[in-house]
């Protein structure tokens, strides 16, 4: 599933290319087509993201979209070539497409529904004014472990498995630990770096996380190859080596999801 960043890559892609412009609406797959409709023709105003939901404005409505595991969201350039029968939403200009395929979530709402939207989500790093204390209010009265508040979108909005696993390691903060065990210190600078990566997230349309002395060139190693890009520390890296301290990267299942974390170097 996308992480919060590539959701503010695609808000900020759409206004590159679509605001401020009428567009044309289409949904040759049939599942929007009556949305579609209703939108065909009219200015896109803005486009935003929270967390992993993408919102569109058209008007007095909102296109609301989550990608999920499977949705894909590309672009190109005008003109664009006949749709296939996958593509549920289609929007177009003179100078650009966008396709949107198999997504968990593509519906048009109003300012209600989207508030409701925004409301049930924890703060995202991304979001300038959104205020990192409610997350800590909530991270700070719980048992659960820190690697599953992290991920849970009602606490931080945004944050998905590679950004977990490596905000923890680079803090030195064993997954493991009660997040009513965490220093608020220790909150602030998570928060912070969680911030910092994800910008340079949006900017490199890729997550990087290993700081400059642990870079390839640096340590003379080879550099990673991996479909997910970027250099990592621990995040897929099971059983290799830990970058910093030598010791064998671990994982384990937690929440469904494939945990990763360096034994030596993120300790009780």
């Amino acid at each position: 599933m996308p992480e919060g960043h590539t959701i503010h890559r695609l808000a900020q892609d759409h206004t590159e290319r679509f605001a401020g412009r009428p567009v044309r609406a289409a949904s040759p797959q049939g599942r929007f087509a009556e949305s579609a409709a209703l939108l065909d023709g009219r200015t896109l105003e803005s486009a935003e993201a929270h967390g992993k939901h993408l919102f569109l404005e058209l008007g007095d409505a909102w296109i609301h979209i989550h990608l999920g595991l499977f949705g894909k969201l590309g672009f190109g350039p005008a003109p664009a070539p006949p749709a296939s029968d996958t593509v549920r939403l289609r929007l177009r200009n003179e100078d650009h497409y966008a396709d949107l395929r198999g997504p968990t979530a593509c519906a048009l709402i109003g300012e209600g529904e989207k508030k409701a939207v925004h409301e049930r989500l924890g703060p995202d790093p991304l979001r300038p004014a959104d205020d990192p204390d409610r997350a800590w209010a909530r991270i700070s009265r719980s048992r659960t472990t820190v690697a599953a508040l992290l991920m849970d979108q009602k606490v931080v909005a945004g944050i998905g498995n590679v950004y977990r696993a490596e905000v923890l390691f680079r803090h030195g903060i064993d997954p493991y630990r009660p997040g009513r065990d965490l220093l608020r210190a220790e909150w602030d600078a998570l928060w912070a770096d969680l911030a910092a990566l994800m910008r340079e997230g949006v900017r490199n349309n890729r997550i990087d996380t290993v700081r400059d002395e642990h870079l390839p060139e640096a340590m003379g190693r080879p550099p990673r190859v991996d479909d997910h890009g970027g250099e990592v520390y621990v995040y897929r890296r099971a059983h290799l080596p830990c970058h910093v301290c030598g010791t064998g990267i671990r994982t384990a299942d937690l929440g469904a999801r494939n945990l990763f974390w360096c034994p030596g170097c993120q300790t009780r």
